[in-house]
């Protein structure tokens, strides 16, 4: 049998996902600013690889609204925007309600809610912005794995990360500390075997972002 001419394609495929990941990543922790010009010899230069998976990676961020590209005249990171994180808030409140209420949560998935939580509430107490935003992952993404829906989680990691951005303001706040509340009630609904008040109170955590939409950044 010839030897498969798409040979090596596995190893592109992970460059790609990893330069994704790492500029994506730099978007969202204010490392790469709203708003900067991206140059892909540099980008390639910082991520050790080639400028093959950097254009790809461009080219994902540009459908997930994290860059601008003009072809032929330059690739900048996207300014806060606000109608695209509202449209972003909308479909993520939505993809994560619908986790909850398919999940079938276990008692280890509670367990594991009430952690991420506990961890959660830890990081905003000293202002680890970072670590908050690790922790509400954990918390919610314990639903996300339990639901086992392909399209839930592809369509979170498109959007996820345009409200990242901003959330990063919100958890650096009080108004974030609110969420921890939030957390516990979503986790007393369903421990009570109110699934749709759990995923209510789902939707209702991911759609506190609103005051920020009003009042934050938009480039």
């Amino acid at each position: 049998m010839p030897v498969p001419e798409s040979r090596g394609l596995m190893a592109r495929s992970l460059l790609r996902d990893d330069a994704f990941r790492a500029i994506r990543d730099a978007i969202v922790d204010g490392t790469l600013a709203p708003g900067e010009r991206l140059n892909d010899v540099e980008l390639a230069r910082w991520l050790g690889v080639s400028r093959t998976p950097v254009r790809e990676a461009l080219a994902r961020l540009d459908e997930a609204g994290l860059v601008q590209t003009r072809p032929g005249r330059y690739t900048m990171v996207s300014p806060l925007d606000v109608r695209a994180v509202h449209d972003a808030q909308l479909v993520t409140a939505s993809m994560h309600e619908l986790a909850v209420r398919t999940a079938h949560l276990t008692d280890t998935d509670l367990d594991l809610m009430s952690t991420a939580n506990a961890r959660f509430a830890e990081a905003l107490r000293v202002n680890d912005v970072d670590a908050a935003i690790e922790a509400d992952d954990d918390f919610h993404g314990v639903a996300v794995t339990a639901c086992a829906n392909v399209a839930v989680r592809s369509v979170l990691d498109q959007f996820t990360p345009v409200l990242r951005r901003l959330e990063r303001a919100r958890f650096g706040s009080l108004s974030g500390r609110g969420s921890v509340a939030q957390h516990d009630q979503i986790i007393t609904l369903y421990e009570a075997g109110d699934t749709d008040g759990a995923a209510a109170a789902t939707r209702a955590n991911w759609m506190t972002l609103a005051p920020l939409l009003n009042t934050g950044p938009t480039g």
